[in-house]
């Protein structure tokens, strides 16, 4: 699911939010400095963005069922938001790529037949 962010990062077909992850890390960080959450719990919650990419579709099924539940597990701080580190979905790419092309075809075909309509 594409997102509007300010820079994106990609390294092969994963995309970093650099925004977002200098926040986010950043805050479970500052959270440790200042004593607020024990290193232990801050792991936890540092490793989220790294659980949601589990769930990518072209992992096998057992990463994926580890992804989910490590993702439900989460759930109560958080896990469930927009993801800072992403897979992208290479398959998705496709479809979306063929639909847009079959559209574009579809209009030429449109097109084409306005152009040759005797009634215009």
């Amino acid at each position: 699911m594409p997102s509007e962010t300010i820079l994106d990062l990609r390294v092969g077909p994963v995309t970093l939010d650099v925004p977002r992850s200098i926040g986010y890390f950043g805050g479970v960080a500052l959270a440790v400095g200042v004593g607020l959450i024990d290193p232990p719990l801050a792991a936890f919650i540092a490793a989220v963005p790294l659980w949601k990419t589990l769930n990518h579709r072209a992992l096998p099924l057992a990463a994926r069922t580890a992804g989910a539940i490590l993702e439900g597990a989460s759930r109560p701080i958080g896990g469930d938001a927009e993801g800072t580190v992403r897979l992208d979905d290479q398959q998705e790419a496709d479809d979306r790529a063929i639909a847009i092309s079959l559209e574009a075809a579809y209009g030429d075909q449109l097109r084409g037949h306005r152009k040759s309509d005797p009634c215009r």
